[in-house]
């Protein structure tokens, strides 16, 4: 395992983030199965630009986290490992690929699982992960570890070797198998994101946000010096505005699709007369963006933490935007709609803190990806997205609330 350039049999990729057909052209050369591993499933696993990573069939308890930039993951979880089980039994795999009865991983514990993908990049390809939307919306905190590097969700270009998957619970126990599908992956190659003047160029041509029904004039968009959008939480005209995750709830089954009512795990959020509501500290909550995103076809985009100078919040967890997210096309190709919102998981830093409708809340940037994928995002994948109608959507277990 290497955190440096290596020699893979495979061809140089062309600048920008690769899309579907490009990753599936790596598969086997540049992603593989790790020996023992089930073969890479692309009908569930790939996505416009991005590729779903799986849990291997062993996870380890530790009682710290760590990088693993100095010495091996297995010298470190043997100096912190608490306890280590088995996954998977052997039995199955069901229809979504997994194995085995799994595990319920405790709230507040931290867990380290071996990903059943290894990597073996190109010399000008590198590697970026980011938790999947229901890995977020349940407040599973997740990071990847690569070998020998020294930052998290990344792999250098030219890496080869294995990955790891950090999980700390937050809010729920959860139960996941062997195969399930926490975190997602892309690969780039150069430099991928649009300058401030780029994307507002873009915007020129195709307004990417809208209020309701009517784009947002770009005299009124917030384009920080990143390149980034600033979008704003929406409270009005939402009933409930928002979702406050329970205490001391049952453990949540990952990979099981409407499993749970919402209301077991759920709290609903409404404002109060002044329009606005107060998160108490160290509570986990899911709200929308007031702006409807639209993800043009030859971009995709990513939320980027919250500057800790909009307020005495986070926003959780980054995330991936994949290409059409929010967009439509009639069948001759003309744009049309109105976008979709983003949905926003959220905790409260030290001290109870009061948010009102159209409060900027996070930042989205977009990438420029080397083409137009096959499929767009929700365009008929077997294992694929299904949040591009979402408004205030909570994760996959969670059967909609009535």
């Amino acid at each position: 395992m290497s955190a440096h350039p290596s020699s893979p049999a495979t061809e140089v990729a062309p600048r920008g983030v690769l899309v579907d057909s490009q990753i599936a052209a790596l598969i086997d050369t540049a992603i593989k199965s790790r020996a023992g591993a089930p073969a890479v499933d692309l009908g569930r696993q790939l996505q416009p630009a991005s590729l779903d990573v799986r849990l291997g069939g062993r996870v380890h308890q530790l009682r710290a986290g760590f990088l693993p930039e100095h010495a091996a993951v297995e010298e470190r979880i043997a100096q912190v490992a608490v306890q280590s089980w088995d996954l998977g039994d052997g039995s199955g795999p069901d229809d979504a690929g997994r194995t085995g009865d799994g595990l319920i991983l405790q709230r507040g514990q931290i867990y380290l699982v071996e990903l059943e993908e290894e990597l073996d990049l190109p010399p000008n390809v590198s590697a970026r992960f980011n938790p999947r939307s229901s890995t977020g919306r349940l407040d599973l905190f997740c990071r990847v570890l690569t070998p020998g590097h020294p930052r998290f969700d990344e792999a250098p270009a030219g890496y080869s070797g294995r990955v790891w998957l950090e999980i700390v619970p937050l809010s729920f126990p959860v139960r996941v198998r062997r195969g399930d599908r926490l975190a997602q992956l892309r690969l780039q190659s150069g430099d991928t994101a649009l300058s401030r003047d780029e994307l507002m160029a873009v915007y020129e041509r195709t307004p990417l946000c809208f209020d309701g029904d009517e784009p947002v004039p770009i005299d009124q968009v917030r384009f920080d010096e990143q390149g980034a959008i600033e979008m704003r939480v929406g409270l009005a005209n939402r009933s409930p505005c928002g979702w406050r995750a329970s205490l001391h709830t049952g453990a949540v089954e990952f990979g099981s699709e409407g499993a749970h009512e919402a209301h077991n795990y759920f709290e609903p959020m409404h404002t109060g007369q002044h329009g606005a509501c107060i998160l108490d500290p160290g509570r986990f909550y899911i709200f929308a963006s007031r702006e409807r995103l639209r993800i043009p076809p030859d971009l995709c985009g990513e939320m980027l933490p919250v500057d800790v100078g909009f307020g005495e919040l986070r926003n959780n967890y980054a995330g991936f935007f994949d290409n059409g997210f929010g967009w439509s096309e009639n069948e001759r190709g003309d744009v049309q709609g109105n976008g979709t919102p983003a949905v926003l998981e959220v905790r409260a830093h030290d001290v109870p803190f009061l948010v009102e409708d159209g409060q900027i809340f996070f930042r989205l940037r977009y990438y420029r990806t080397s083409g137009r994928p096959s499929k767009l995002y929700g365009e008929g994948r077997a294992g694929g997205a299904s949040y591009q109608a979402q408004d205030l959507t909570l994760a996959r277990p969670f059967r909609s609330p009535s």
